[in-house]
């Protein structure tokens, strides 16, 4: 008999590419997936996982290069958002068609949040892909889903990690994927101990030469030492939304703490870097087998 779970993907962007190397490998170790819910990027990858075309919609994303992205954004001048999403929904429609989430074979629940009544939504009926685009409506970065006296937006704005729509499935396990986990190396300032195994001012004078000249040969072979940190408008943005959902994270893993959480670093890709499909769902599978490797041990 499998070992059921109830799965949680979290809101993340580009990162979320990772819950498809998640679902792989619990698959994979014969794990079965009886519940999922999800916010934003989670809600999508879910869905399309529910609806059975996972696996169509990984060779889909792998193939995409940078142009590729930004011709799915059909850009508009409405001041509530920038991207539709028209272009993006009719290609996953193609690859997943629109079905009615009550007869997906996996119970599933897409998060979104209500910004008039300020409270969110789970979507647990109805077309798959109406809550889906709700659920990834990124404020400032897609336009919201208008639906009489709501104005519906990402899940992520009030609840990154939801873990209480998959609670009723009493599955074995609830497994949580937070995307916007603690970097794992911290770069740290060292002091400048150059001089300590040196002495005189001629010796100080040559060490600062070598260090220049390296300086310089650094630059000409295009390597950069310290780390660029953009700072645009857009990368303001999503940063912000970031902060948000880590702290709003935390807080709801604390409220109901699953059997598993497996972290994505924060630091693994940009919000909006959906061109690095392939390299996000290997990290999702190599981390998600440290996490069950460990969870198994301890369960013995």
């Amino acid at each position: 008999m499998k070992t059921t779970v109830s799965l949680v993907l979290g809101s993340g962007g580009a990162r979320g590419y990772s819950h498809i190397g998640i679902i792989e490998e619990l698959n994979r170790r014969g794990y079965e997936i009886v519940c999922i819910a999800g916010s934003s990027m989670g809600a999508l990858v879910g869905g399309i996982y529910a609806a059975g075309r996972l696996e169509q919609y990984s060779d889909w994303v792998t193939s995409l290069r940078r142009m590729d992205v930004f011709k799915l954004m059909d850009l508009t001048l409405r001041g509530e958002g920038t991207i539709r999403g028209d272009r993006l929904l009719t290609k996953l429609h193609d690859i997943a068609g629109n079905p009615l989430i009550q007869e997906l074979p996996i119970a599933y629940t897409a998060v979104a949040t209500d910004l008039t009544h300020q409270k969110e939504v789970w979507f647990q009926k109805g077309l798959m892909f109406d809550a889906i685009r709700a659920s990834i409506a990124v404020p400032g970065f897609f336009t919201p889903v208008i639906e009489e006296d709501r104005v519906l937006v990402d899940g992520g704005v009030l609840n990154p990690i939801p873990i209480i729509p998959t609670v009723a499935a009493h599955a074995d396990l609830i497994i949580a994927v937070d995307l916007n986990a603690d970097a794992q190396r911290h770069r740290v300032s060292l002091p400048d101990t150059r001089y300590l195994e040196q002495s005189g001012f001629s010796d100080e004078w040559q060490l600062d030469q070598k260090y220049e000249s390296r300086s310089e040969a650094s630059k000409a072979g295009g390597r950069n030492l310290s780390p660029h940190k953009a700072t645009g408008r857009i990368d303001v943005l999503f940063n912000s939304v970031e902060v948000m959902q880590e702290s709003l994270g935390k807080y709801k893993v604390a409220g109901y703490p699953p059997d598993l959480l497996i972290g994505i670093p924060k630091d693994a890709c940009r919000f909006y870097e959906f061109h690095r499909a392939r390299e996000m769902i290997e990290l999702g599978r190599h981390l998600a087998q440290e996490s069950l490797r460990q969870m198994e041990r301890s369960m013995r």
